[in-house]
């Protein structure tokens, strides 16, 4: 639950969709401020989970979320966001300042910071690091989206930078300060850093220790970590070494949880949270948390790919949306911890407007709504069908995933199409080879998740046209003109109030449209921890803080 100081909080894609924050029926719920303990005791070994192993620790090339993860712990950022305010509060600069017209950030940097090698870092390594972003060798076409909107690094002086920007798009110093700082005398060699995939070279509390593939990796404190010997930052990153095990399987993960070779479970889904922890060592050795913060949330989802005819019309998305029971499945699978989904931002954000509604369970609806977009029974053999190019065509589908755990929302929705005449292959695949086949392209429907983005809405990413290219997020290939229009006026608008407005109006349109089956907001954050754990509170109001927590003796 560490916050990444990654980019890729932005848009991370995870593959548990069940444990999500937010409900629009609950009360908003007033959350203290909590105080960190910087006298937390020092030391110790803090064991996590990732449920997949990092498939590099490049800091540059690195484009899946557990890579970030472990990342984030050893590469640090200008700035990272307050767990109180969500304000951005200096982390390797000392100060931070904006120009009047919000083109130009000045970033002063700590003296005495030292990278992991002994080699103190400076305003070149800053600079740099901007720069390598954009050399062609590196092809990180992940990261250049979002730096877009940044023109140049200027060196003022060896601990002083000059940021200066493009245009006024409202997230431009978000992304300054979430600029990953690496340093220069390692990563400029570029064909030899390529190689680095189990190397990495840092400034944060945690440098790597080693990368043992297929068992674990371990990291170390950084005993001259600069940033922790300031005020600000005591009470952070105290523990010895972090451990982090590749576990998938959920049972697995509560079974080394209950044993003591895991400390933390972070996403608990509600089916494990309520059924699988009772009875010994839960309420003793280990601790259930369900918390409610104000920390980015998950959006889980099915996606049609709209390049295939079967689903360009928008009365069939809605009418499949229409077939699956999101509420039996959120009472027999989710207990009721959570709501339908009401479009692409979560609920309760801002941006979700209150005139969109969740569509219902509604197999009448959706059975007229199919037969208005010329699918129909007319063989009486029970199957769709429909004329495209000439050609009768039975309504088919394969449903790409790659979380066996959420296979049973996928068979409880089989049965629900199946019933109106739709027949839906599922079909399991491996994270690598699931990747690979949503970002080219091949799929006729998929699930999966996007994480909460760090701070205001952006959706260019996911829904703008611009993004429908390989190595894109717009895999479903959705183009709509006005949707694009919004967006490029929203990114470039500084009044917030009329931003919101210009969101909320492309929340509606995307909702209409239907181009994904929007699934579940989580009301609450679960996660279960070792007893031993110390910790200032049990959520933080933007996160659950384990940054903060430290060792019991």
């Amino acid at each position: 639950m560490k916050k990444q100081l990654s980019l890729l909080i932005l848009l991370v894609i995870t593959f548990n969709f069940q444990a999500l924050n937010a409900s629009a029926v609950e009360k908003e719920v007033a959350i203290e401020k909590v105080k960190v303990n910087v006298d937390a005791p020092q030391g110790g070994s803090l064991y996590l989970n990732l449920d997949a192993e990092p498939a590099t620790l490049h800091p540059i090339m690195h484009s899946d979320a557990y890579s970030g993860i472990v990342i984030s712990y050893i590469v640090e950022t200008l700035a990272r966001r307050d767990l109180n305010t969500n304000e951005w509060v200096p982390l390797l600069a000392e100060k931070f300042e904006k120009s009047k017209d919000g083109k130009v950030f000045t970033f002063y940097l700590r003296k005495g910071i030292k990278f992991h090698d002994g080699k103190e870092m400076t305003a070149e390594d800053v600079k740099f690091s901007f720069d390598a972003i954009f050399e062609p060798e590196y092809e990180a076409f992940n990261l250049r989206p979002y730096f877009e909107g940044i023109q140049k690094v200027e060196i003022v002086d060896p601990y002083t930078v000059k940021f200066y920007t493009k245009d006024t798009y409202f997230k431009n110093f978000d992304i300054v300060c979430l600029l990953h700082i690496i340093p220069k005398h390692i990563y400029s060699d570029v064909k030899k850093s390529k190689k680095m995939t189990r190397e990495i070279i840092g400034t944060g509390a945690y440098k790597l220790a080693s990368f043992d593939r297929g068992n674990q990796i371990t990291l170390e404190k950084f005993k001259d970590w600069g940033v922790g010997k300031t005020a600000e930052w005591k009470g952070f990153s105290n523990f010895d070494k972090i451990h982090f095990r590749f576990i998938r399987e959920e049972t697995v993960k509560i079974e080394r949880l209950k044993k003591g070779d895991l400390d933390l479970l972070d996403n608990v889904p509600p089916e494990t949270f309520v059924t699988k922890t009772e009875g010994e060592p839960f309420g003793t050795k280990v601790l259930k948390k369900k918390v409610q913060n104000k920390s980015p949330q998950r959006q889980p989802f099915i996606g049609w790919n709209l390049r295939r005819d079967m689903f360009k019309d928008k009365k069939t998305r809605k009418a499949l949306a229409m077939l699956l029971n999101r509420e039996e499945m959120i009472k027999k699978f989710l207990f009721d911890l959570s709501e339908p989904a009401r479009g692409p931002a979560y609920n309760r954000s801002i941006y979700a407007s209150e005139k969109v509604k969740a569509l219902p369970f509604d197999p009448k609806k959706a059975k007229q709504l199919l037969a208005d977009a010329g699918w129909k029974d007319t063989d009486k053999t029970g199957m769709l069908k429909k004329t495209i190019d000439g050609q009768k065509t039975e309504f088919k589908f394969t449903l790409l995933y790659a979380n066996k755990e959420n296979e049973k929302y996928w068979t409880f929705y089989k049965e629900d199409l199946k019933k109106a005449g739709i027949e839906m292959e599922l079909k399991f695949l491996e994270f690598n080879a699931f990747l690979k086949s949503v970002d080219e392209g091949g799929f006729d429907a998929f699930a999966m998740t996007w994480s909460g983005a760090d701070g205001p809405w952006d959706p260019k990413q996911i829904w703008h046209s611009s993004s429908a290219v390989p190595g894109g997020s717009n895999f479903i290939h959705y183009l709509n003109p006005v949707v694009d229009k919004l967006i490029d006026q929203a990114r470039m608008e500084v009044k917030e109030n009329i931003r919101t407005q210009k969101l909320k109006k492309v929340f509606e349109i995307i909702a209409d449209d239907a181009p994904y089956v929007f699934l579940f907001n989580q009301k609450y954050t679960l996660y279960l921890h070792s007893a031993k754990m110390g910790m200032s509170a049990d959520t933080f109001p933007y996160g659950v803080g384990d940054e903060t927590w430290w060792l019991l003796k």
